[in-house]
């Protein structure tokens, strides 16, 4: 575990400037649907961006539809903020239940990457704007703004909310990349740490010598300056040399009219290193892996991308925050498919 020193002055720029971004004001009302004591649901702008601008805070105890779309009718909530499992919940139970939801001004989604497949129901089905949020306990904050066009908020994860924000995208030999490549994302700013608590050796590792925080994560940027994330350098799966992007795959996926859900890890291969394990949350009845690997490659998704296994779940294991765990799937994969070898 690493300890994150946040002091008073970056918290407090942030939230203010996340407010500002947001536009909250006095007449805000701010429904917390995820648990507060994350950076995402405190201060992006949530419950101290809010109350920083005078709104109100209405406090949920757990974020199903059935607890949280009454209070978005009775305390007229007019945003709050989800992560992807979740406002997929929402997007499937709204359109067969009547409460009235007219209030609602701002989605916002964060927290994990929201694919573009789902992304594009948000104002159908809760007529309102979507806000993609994508940032880390470390600091660095992107919003995608309200203004927006449609296609910049459907398909990025937002800019970095403040003007003294940098950011670099860079190759594996710290070489910096150009609009639309992929690789590593660095970043410092006024708000963002310059290093862990009392962890030098990996304070080494996690910072560059002139202070850029290496985030693990892979972006590109577009001519415009908003990012698109691509996953966790971890979350790359190496199969046999060819990298595949779990996101892509998973975006692909969730285009199938009965995929709910879907999160793609790695599972351990003798030849290979590492082949792809799809594990799918259904929309009703379940189907056929044959069946999905045919609906991706009439897609065109490249031939070594397309999921070596699919595994049928009902639900994904989760971090505190609703995170989907691909920690925990990657393990439950690994041993699944040992206890079968023992068994053989």
């Amino acid at each position: 575990s690493k300890l994150i020193p946040r002091t008073h002055d970056d918290y407090i720029y942030s939230l203010r400037v996340s407010a500002e971004v947001c536009r909250l004001d006095h007449n805000s009302v701010y429904l917390a649907a995820l648990p507060i004591a994350h950076n995402y649901p405190l201060s992006s702008p949530g419950v101290l961006g809010t109350l920083y601008a005078g709104g109100r805070v209405v406090l949920a105890s757990g974020g199903s539809p059935d607890e949280t779309f009454p209070l978005i009718e009775k305390e007229r909530v007019t945003i709050t903020g989800l992560v992807p499992p979740l406002a997929l919940i929402w997007l499937d139970a709204a359109p067969a239940r009547r409460d009235d939801l007219s209030s609602l001004q701002v989605l916002q989604v964060g927290g994990a990457k929201f694919s573009a497949e789902a992304a594009r129901r948000v104002t159908s089905v809760f007529g309102c704007k979507l806000q993609q949020v994508y940032g880390m306990a470390e600091g660095l904050v992107n919003y995608t703004r309200l203004d927006d066009p449609e296609d910049t908020i459907v398909h990025t994860q937002g800019r970095p909310m403040s003007p003294f924000d940098e950011i670099k995208i860079v190759d594996k030999e710290g070489r910096e990349l150009g609009p639309g490549q992929t690789g590593e994302l660095l970043t410092r700013g006024p708000y963002t740490i310059r290093g862990y608590y009392k962890a030098e050796e990996h304070n080494a590792k996690a910072f560059t010598e002139d202070g850029f925080y290496r985030t693990g994560d892979l972006v590109k940027v577009n001519s415009s300056g908003y990012l698109i994330v691509e996953g966790r350098a971890k979350d790359q799966i190496n199969r046999g040399g060819e990298k595949v992007a779990a996101e892509e795959v998973e975006n692909h996926l969730l285009a199938h009219p009965a995929v709910l859900d879907a999160a793609v890890v790695s599972m351990p291969d003798q030849f290979l290193g590492e082949r792809t394990c799809a594990y799918v949350i259904p929309r009703g009845a379940a189907p056929a892996q044959a069946e999905l690997q045919s609906f991706l490659r009439e897609r065109g998704l490249a031939a070594y991308k397309i999921p070596d296994r699919v595994e049928m779940v009902e639900a994904f294991p989760q971090t505190g925050v609703g995170k989907v765990s691909k920690k925990e799937l990657r393990t439950a994969i690994a041993e699944k498919m040992s206890a079968a070898k023992n068994i053989t």
